[in-house]
């Protein structure tokens, strides 16, 4: 990491007196996790060259910039991050490039935090995994729009014309999860993942939410924490436990070997894309597309 600072450092110097490179005259924006860099896509489209430093797959908690995000990060206009302490290894480098004068957003600073979940695991001491309210993810988009439009207002109205119909779009996600979820008795709604990404989701559709790792997937999964929960499993009745893309499935597969050694089958109910979306150009490698996809693979294999 101090290889990378340092390398960030001079290359600002060097760039200093110059404005960032634009490619035809259009913005350039880098964003950190997928969520975001589909969010800009959607809300910029063609008239904003967007950049995502991250993949599908990709742990945030766990991301380290590599020398190849420094030219990305230093040419560019704005940078998009999520915030909350999400991009734990990043800090370092985001704050850097905030002290240049480059315009840095942690999006969820324009959350209430008086809403958030709490969390000891961060140092912002709030959950992260804000992009599973739809809500938020609304406001996200908000401040998009908002932060294109100043520093390029000659395209405000066509940031702001996107904005609206994705807004639409996620209310409209928001209807169909709901009557999805609805299906699923009250009683059943108790999720098992990996670890604990999906509290807003729960807290917004309903759900007990149970992760094995904790919040963040810094943290490792002991005997002990996967004796106890094999236990909750079993008190529950809960059929099925779920993979997530992002974090290895080894501790599952341990929590579903323990839950099966007592007698109880418990099913591995698929794989929830939770800190990254899926593969580009896929269904699941959309933020809209990776929610119903969710939803209705928890919901499946539920009921």
């Amino acid at each position: 990491m101090k290889k990378i600072i340092f390398l960030l450092a001079i290359t600002l110097i060097f760039t200093a007196c110059k404005d960032a490179t634009k490619d035809n005259g259009k913005l350039n924006i880098v964003t950190t996790t997928t969520m975001l860099t589909d969010l800009v896509q959607n809300i910029g489209s063609d008239m904003v060259n967007t950049q995502g430093l991250m993949g599908s797959g990709v742990d945030p908690h766990l991301y380290k910039a590599s020398e190849g995000d420094v030219s990305k990060l230093v040419n560019a206009d704005i940078i998009f991050y999520s915030g909350l302490h999400l991009e734990g290894k990043l800090v370092e480098v985001l704050e850097k490039m905030e002290s240049s004068n480059k315009t840095t957003i942690a999006l969820a600073d324009a959350l209430d935090k008086n809403t958030l979940i709490g969390s000891e695991y961060f140092a912002s001491n709030y959950d992260p995994h804000v992009w599973f309210d739809i809500n938020y993810f609304e406001q996200f988009a908000k401040k998009v729009a908002a932060v294109l439009s100043e520093k390029d207002p000659k395209n405000a109205e066509k940031y702001e014309a996107n904005k609206n119909a994705y807004i639409l779009k996620l209310e409209a996600l928001q209807n169909n999860i709901k009557q999805t979820i609805a299906t699923l008795p009250v009683e059943k709604r108790i999720l098992v993942t990996a670890h604990d990404a999906f509290n807003y989701f729960g807290k917004a559709y309903g759900f007990e939410v149970v992760g094995l790792q904790g919040i963040s997937t810094a943290t490792e999964a002991g005997v002990q924490d996967v004796q106890k929960l094999a236990t909750f499993i079993i008190e529950k009745q809960i059929k099925a436990i779920f993979i997530e893309s992002s974090v290895p499935k080894r501790t599952i597969e341990a929590l579903q070997a323990s839950v099966n050694s007592k007698g109880h089958d418990v099913k591995i109910g698929g794989t929830l894309y939770s800190d990254a979306l899926g593969n580009a150009g896929t269904l699941e490698g959309t933020y809209i597309g990776m929610f119903e996809y969710n939803v209705n693979t928890i919901v499946n294999a539920l009921k």
